[in-house]
């Protein structure tokens, strides 16, 4: 059940990751566009590096799920079949601990509770907390970069999902990503 739940949110990551990949090149060429007639756009810029951004983070916690992350093989590659899937399975235990951490960072980073304490007035928040995730604004778009800065969430809890299931699956045979 959870490696079918894992592989469906890892299919919605590679997804939006490509999405993000298509509209980053069509940014690109927007900003060489406008600046080439001499009507620059400052925000394309920002936005084609917070989607950048986002695709990194998506494709990163996708890797997780289908067994595409960077890894040094040389050491287990020697070892006995037996004691290479206990490796394998100690290194899913790593990665869930990391991203737990992950989840436990965003949690006191953007301090829901406490936001809710304050009843969603910011600047109330601000002032009990002393944290100002909430009010500072992209530098061109204007945007709450709580909003970019979201993408912590999306990517440690998904880094959860998919190494929990992973730690709980049978086999340490990794699926294929969907062409």
């Amino acid at each position: 059940m959870i490696g079918r739940i894992s592989a469906g949110w890892a299919r919605v990551e590679l997804s939006l990751a490509a999405f993000l990949a298509v509209s980053i090149t069509v940014l690109i060429l927007l900003n060489v566009v406008t600046r080439s007639i001499g009507a620059a756009l400052f925000w394309v810029d920002e936005l084609a590096i917070y989607a950048m951004a986002w695709m990194a983070f998506l494709g990163a916690s996708a890797a997780l799920h289908f067994g595409h992350a960077v890894a040094v093989t040389i050491l287990t590659d020697t070892l006995p079949s037996m004691v290479r899937k206990i490796a394998a399975k100690l290194v899913d235990l790593i990665v869930l601990i990391f991203a737990l951490a992950m989840v436990w960072f965003c949690w006191r980073w953007y301090a829901p509770l406490a936001l809710i304490q304050n009843g969603f007035d910011v600047e109330a928040f601000q002032g009990a907390t002393f944290n100002f995730v909430y009010a500072e604004p992209t530098t061109t778009l204007g945007v709450p970069k709580y909003w970019i800065w979201s993408v912590m969430w999306v990517f440690s809890l998904g880094a959860t999902l998919h190494s929990f299931a992973n730690l709980i699956s049978q086999g340490t045979e990794q699926q294929d990503a969907p062409s």
